[in-house]
């Protein structure tokens, strides 16, 4: 007789699936945050309504009030002051779109949720990692604002730190969220009764950790705008450390606020995975690993490959908007692959 799956591992794998889901509208939401950001457009909507912000203006008159709210904040008087409605109407329906796409994430999340928990599909254990879920993107959406508010005081930019904040928390959910997932769909470590298996597991947490840590680096070069100078590779100001590094007092601003040090660090971060990586992958050749957790370790050599390759187009290229977006949305690939290894590798 053929076995059939369980009622309980049926639920299981439809609730992997729904976050798996959810997952993918996070991405979504990562990259057009990145094209927010690089068509200056973040800063369009001056004002956070939760539940009426749903609405866009519908006509000239409202239209035209919210452009005069627009005009009222730093952005408008010291960066476009000759704008248009018209011009304006483009800027804000990018911000519109990522801030409703962030209600459909909330929507997509809480409405599956209830249905599952009232099926009774979930079991008791999962439910306390589902709320913190939903919590975290609820927080997400106050940070999202709370980054937002930082440009419309003096300088017609958001922080950096609050930026890499909102870029962080949302790794942080995504990468949670995943987790969650995989766990669901491959309970059982495939790899267990490998050999030696928990130091290649230290070595992949290791790089994962590194990889989180160039996303967050770039994080501060969005937020300072430090790919928009030393747009050659592989030298900067024609030499391989340039002058002006760590000039700011207190030393540790150098970090965070000289274009020059954050843009440096980035590439050292990247220049470090491009050698820890391929060692990785030459290291695993050596064990006997599932089929199934080679390929993913395979992926995420290639994907290294195809980031690195993006940043440096995207800062020979001086950021433009589509590979600027593509940077952006590779680091979140190459960090689910790390996470899918990891989880492949766990003893």
């Amino acid at each position: 007789m053929p076995q059939t799956e369980s009622p309980k591992n049926n639920d299981n794998r439809y609730i992997a699936y729904w976050l798996l889901g959810v997952c993918a509208l996070i991405f979504c939401m990562v990259v057009l945050g990145g094209v927010t950001r690089l068509t200056r457009s973040g800063l369009s909507m001056v004002d956070w309504q939760p539940i009426m912000g749903v609405i866009p203006p519908l006509n000239q008159q409202e239209w035209q009030s919210t452009f005069e709210k627009y005009q009222q904040y730093p952005e408008y008087r010291h960066v476009n002051k000759d704008m248009s409605l018209d011009e304006f109407k483009s800027i804000f329906y990018f911000e519109y779109t990522h801030r409703l796409l962030g209600r459909l994430i909330g929507l997509a999340f809480l409405l599956p949720f209830l249905y599952f928990l009232l099926r009774g599909k979930i079991r008791r254990s999962l439910i306390p990692q589902l709320v913190t879920m939903f919590l975290l993107g609820g927080l997400q959406g106050l940070l999202g604002w709370y980054m937002v508010k930082s440009g419309l005081i003096h300088e017609p930019r958001v922080s950096q730190y609050r930026l890499t904040a909102h870029l962080g928390a949302a790794m942080l959910i995504f990468g949670y969220m995943l987790w969650t997932a995989l766990s669901l769909l491959h309970p059982e470590p495939v790899n267990r009764q490998t050999p030696g298996i928990g130091k290649l597991h230290r070595f992949s947490l290791a790089i994962t950790a590194l990889i989180i840590v160039m996303i967050l680096s770039g994080g501060f070069v969005a937020g300072t705008r430090a790919g928009y100078i030393l747009n050659t590779f592989p030298l900067m100001y024609g030499q391989f450390i340039p002058p002006g590094m760590y000039t700011m007092q207190p030393f540790y601003l150098n970090w965070f606020e000289n274009l020059i040090s954050v843009q440096f660090n980035h590439r050292m971060i990247a220049y470090l995975l491009l050698l820890t990586i391929p060692t990785f992958w030459f290291v695993a050749r050596r064990y006997s690993l599932a089929n199934r957790s080679r390929r993913i370790i395979n992926l995420l050599g290639l994907m290294l490959i195809v980031q690195v390759t993006l940043g440096i187009t995207t800062l020979i290229y001086i950021v433009p908007v589509a590979l600027g977006a593509a940077h952006q949305g590779g680091a979140l690939v190459l960090l689910t692959l790390a996470l899918m290894v990891n989880h492949e590798l766990r003893s």
